[in-house]
Parts: C-alpha cells; structure tokens; sequence
C-alpha cells in the first residue's frame, strides 16, 4: 500500500515541527531562554535588594550594620517595610556623636587629673569596691 499525502497538505513542514524520532529545537531553545531569564531575573531582584547596604557602605560603620541587619530581616521575613527603613537610613547621613563625646570625654579626666582614657578604668575600681563593701555588710 502506497501512502499518498493529502491534497491540502503543504509540501514542506515548518522548521519548529520536528521529524518522527527528533529533538524538538524550539522547545529546547525555549528552556535555555526561560533559564537564562530566571537567573538574569534573580540577579536583578538580588542586586536590588542589596542597593540600602551598598549605598550605607561609605557610611559609619554602626549605620552600615543597622541597615546590613534590616536588609537580612526583610529577606528573610519577606516584610518590605525593613528593606524601605534600611533604604531610608541608607540614604540619610547620621551626624557623628561619638567623637564629641569622647573629646569632652578626654577633656573632663584631664582636668579631673586622670590620665585620657583611664576614666573607665577608675570608675570600674571604684564600682567592685562598692560592690565589695556591699557584701560585707550582708
């Protein structure tokens, strides 16, 4: 029995159309290109959701962790409001108050007669020997 093909049918198939046995190209070329999507996807999405601490990574150091920690719990909890307050802190430049403060510091045991930076130390003696005289009451 000879087969014959069908009048209307066209005498070529379209290249996307694979032979009886072969690989089917279109669908292949399709997964590579949907891989290809999720991965350049997700690196945008990752890139994006590092923007806060990239922006906060010039800054001091406390605020660049406040937003490092923030950024964490919002990808880890999937709640956007941390992510926009670590942007937020990003984005805004906390004014140094520790340098003042050590200076006046340093300034206030200079004229108490302690050396700079031994204030601390004083004030540790000074507290165990209360706590001493404490237990020696009790």
């Amino acid at each position: 029995m000879s087969t014959s093909m069908h009048p209307a049918a066209p005498d070529h198939l379209p290249w996307f159309i694979p032979a009886p046995g072969g690989s089917d190209l279109l669908l292949v070329g399709t997964a590579l290109f949907l891989l290809a999507a999720i991965v350049a996807v997700g690196l945008i999405f990752l890139r994006l959701h590092t923007l806060p601490e990239r922006l906060a990574h010039k800054s001091q150091k406390l605020q660049f962790e406040i937003v490092a920690v923030l950024g964490l719990i919002a990808l880890l909890t999937h709640q956007h409001i941390f992510w926009v307050a670590a942007l937020l802190l990003a984005l805004i430049d906390l004014p140094d108050f520790g340098t003042p403060l050590r200076r006046i510091a340093g300034s206030t045991e200079k004229l108490a007669g302690i050396p700079p930076g031994d204030g601390n130390r004083e004030a540790d003696e000074i507290e165990r020997a209360s706590l001493a005289a404490q237990k020696r009451e009790h």
